[in-house]
């Protein structure tokens, strides 16, 4: 047998018991990541080995405590976030919410800060670390739209506007410049907070209710499906350990090595968009042939 037949051969094995895993379990929990944005052009951190594939992104405290940290971070974020509020649903955005309407995802846990779930019509979707298109003042609480600041700093700031640079993935870009002049503006309701995204950045905590709905998910669920995550970060892989004590099996679909690859019960290496589409077409035919019950979404 050629290579190119044992592989084609894995890869429908691989996409049958990834479609019998879901049968099986009909209140399913989905964990995702940056891999189900990909294709949507927004990038990812890490490489297939789970290793950094730029530098870190911002820090809480760095952020917090540093006026410098902040006109770096606006100014990278006045160019990068344009990739990140362009960006579209992809087909696997589109897939897990074809999946939910099919009565099998009872909810879904998403890493990413971009919204696209929502958009691609998800609708029971948790936002483990925040939303990049609003921001939040740090000193009274007070919200607003990022779209809107966005167009304050680009006031304040006109010449960035049309400055180029490679997008980098939570919203900012792959930009070194001299910043000092950069103008930050201040919260207009208490006059001198700090606006930061509405997101978890790195050495941030989720706050304790996202915590504790996600918690209630998986316990409600029964089983876990990872998504496009290699769960590096604890705040993501908390969810798959506490799925593994409470015996729920766990599927994954993601290319490289994970942080919890020896807690799955089947573990696909694909391709995100293609083999979630292939799962639906071959989960809406075996309902056309009353194989399979189309469950209440």
């Amino acid at each position: 047998m050629t290579t190119a037949r044992v592989e084609a051969n894995t890869v429908e094995a691989n996409l049958e018991a990834l479609v019998e895993f879901v049968e099986r379990h009909p209140r399913l929990a989905v964990l995702g990541g940056a891999g189900i944005s990909t294709a949507s052009g927004i990038p990812d951190y890490r490489d297939a080995a789970g290793a950094w594939k730029r530098s870190p992104p911002m820090q809480h405290r760095q952020f917090m405590g540093s006026h410098a940290a902040r006109q770096r971070y606006w100014a990278r974020a006045l160019v990068g976030f344009r990739t990140l509020g362009d960006a579209r649903p992809n087909a696997a955005h589109r897939s897990l919410a074809q999946l939910e309407r099919l009565g099998h995802v009872s909810g879904l846990i998403t890493q990413n800060v971009d919204g696209l779930h929502q958009r691609a019509g998800s609708r029971r979707v948790i936002d483990l670390h925040g939303r990049a298109d609003r921001v939040r003042c740090m000193g009274c609480g007070a919200n607003r739209m990022r779209h809107a600041l966005h167009a304050e700093l680009e006031g304040l700031n006109p010449h960035w506007a049309t400055t180029g640079a490679a997008a980098a993935p939570d919203g900012d870009a792959d930009l070194e410049a001299d910043f000092s002049a950069f103008r930050v503006p201040e919260c207009s309701r208490c006059g001198d907070g700090i606006w930061k995204p509405d997101v978890v950045f790195f050495g941030d905590s989720v706050p304790r209710d996202v915590v504790e709905r996600a918690f209630a998910l998986i316990e409600a669920c029964d089983a876990l499906l990872v998504v496009g995550s290699s769960l590096m970060v604890y705040s993501g892989f908390r969810f798959a350990r506490a799925a593994a004590r409470q015996g729920k099996p766990i599927a994954c679909l993601n290319r490289g090595h994970t942080r919890a690859d020896d807690l799955y019960t089947l573990k696909v290496e694909a391709s995100v968009e293609a083999s979630l589409g292939a799962l639906i077409r071959r989960l809406e035919a075996r309902v056309a042939e009353g194989r399979l019950n189309r469950r209440p979404a």
